[in-house]
């Protein structure tokens, strides 16, 4: 493992302890200091680790934490997927600020469950822990977090999407495609791998840019089911490449979190982290 790998992980796991510290306080604001004896490291070397990470103070990015945080970004930060879409924020433009190109499969070639279809594999460090990745030929078809859930369960869950394809533990052949989109920067190919129905809601979580969210039922009347509401959160739930098909980005109406495939800390780390790195990059 790298050094700047062992430095990512041991990042996130800082980051899972300040949320449960954040949680346990009850709404209760911690200062620097009582932070930092909750993640059992000095205010110092917490100040340098949330700067370094993220570019903002501990202070400041445990606000991002807290559990009202969602309904901040709805209030402030909502997109409204049409208006993105005519402004050119879709899948074959800009996302995570790296050029992503993705083409769907058809829906015979899905009905086929990965027959005939070879995917690469392999583990990489994330800001939000260990991720596997999956890929074929033509782009990256998988991308799960195992924090919350642990490795083995985590490759089950995406292997049995596709249960007949033919996969092959070679990291290296996705490589730079799961950099560009873990660092966001490069070019990134995306091959999505899904029934019609959730290929529609995932290219429009495509159009939702970062440090932006919607809503499920915005997502439903954008693809033309505005009663699909239910279906669409289904759909969500079931995109197999997180992170960069910004499923994380789809709150409730009510400006509750939702569910989360990967685990509820999970997307409150990415909502934070895209929070301020958005900030960041305004200032």
């Amino acid at each position: 493992m790298s050094d700047n790998s062992f430095e990512k992980k041991y990042h996130y796991g800082v980051v899972k302890r300040a949320i449960e510290a954040v949680d346990a306080a009850g709404g209760v604001p911690l200062a620097l200091e009582d932070l930092a004896r909750e993640v059992q490291m000095s205010p110092a070397h917490l100040q340098r680790l949330f700067s370094g990470w993220v570019g903002v103070s501990p202070k400041r990015y445990q606000q991002y934490l807290t559990l009202d945080h969602a309904k901040t970004l709805l209030k402030n930060n909502f997109t409204t997927l049409a208006v993105a879409h005519e402004t050119g924020l879709s899948g074959s433009g800009r996302l995570h600020d790296l050029f992503l190109r993705w083409e769907a499969m058809s829906p015979g070639e899905f009905a086929k469950k990965g027959a005939d279809l070879t995917i690469f594999t392999g583990w990489f460090e994330s800001p939000f822990g260990p991720c596997l990745a999956m890929g074929t030929d033509k782009g990256l078809c998988g991308m799960g977090f195992s924090d919350e859930m642990g490795t083995q369960a985590t490759y089950d869950d995406l292997h049995r999407r596709w249960p007949f394809a033919n996969f092959i533990e070679e990291p290296a052949r996705i490589q730079t495609w799961v950099t560009a989109a873990l660092e966001q920067s490069g070019q990134a190919s995306l091959h999505l791998i899904g029934a019609p129905f959730q290929i529609k809601v995932w290219e429009a979580l495509l159009n939702v840019p970062s440090g932006q969210v919607t809503t499920y039922s915005e997502i439903a009347g954008r693809i033309g089911s505005p009663r699909a509401v239910r279906a669409v959160g289904t759909a969500v739930g079931r995109n197999p490449v997180s992170w960069l098909i910004p499923c994380h980005r789809a709150l409730r109406k009510s400006g509750g979190l939702g569910g989360y495939h990967w685990g509820l800390p999970v997307k409150r780390a990415m909502l934070a982290y895209e929070t301020a790195q958005s900030e960041r990059a305004a200032s």
